[in-house]
């Protein structure tokens, strides 16, 4: 299962608040790419796939994939802001490794 904590949840419905037509949901997934393999991708989706998982957190619908959801199992997903910058953070213990960059990882 997915997880989303708050600040994640906050984050995505304003961003969703945002957008016209307003999307049915959001679709997380790992796609093939970067330094060490696999790389998150995030995107507003009005489509909801025969085959999707769907998660409901606060009224927002998280959409993922079957190939996706091998690698997101147990997945939490926060928004941090810091010094550094700001952005969506994936808490994933199914990764074994990073890259150096810190945008793509193994599992």
């Amino acid at each position: 299962m997915v997880q989303l904590t708050e600040g994640a949840v906050s984050k995505i419905q304003e961003i969703m608040g945002q957008q016209d037509p307003k999307p049915q949901g959001l679709r997380i997934s790992v796609v093939g790419g970067g330094c060490s393999g696999f790389q998150y991708s995030m995107a507003f989706e009005s489509n909801q796939l025969p085959l999707d998982k769907t998660y409901t957190f606060e009224g927002v619908k998280v959409f993922v994939d079957q190939a996706s959801m091998l690698y997101l199992d147990n997945c939490q997903v926060d928004y941090v802001e810091s010094l550094e910058g700001a952005g969506f953070k994936f808490e994933n213990p199914n990764v074994t490794s990073t890259c150096g960059c810190g945008s793509s990882f193994q599992a």
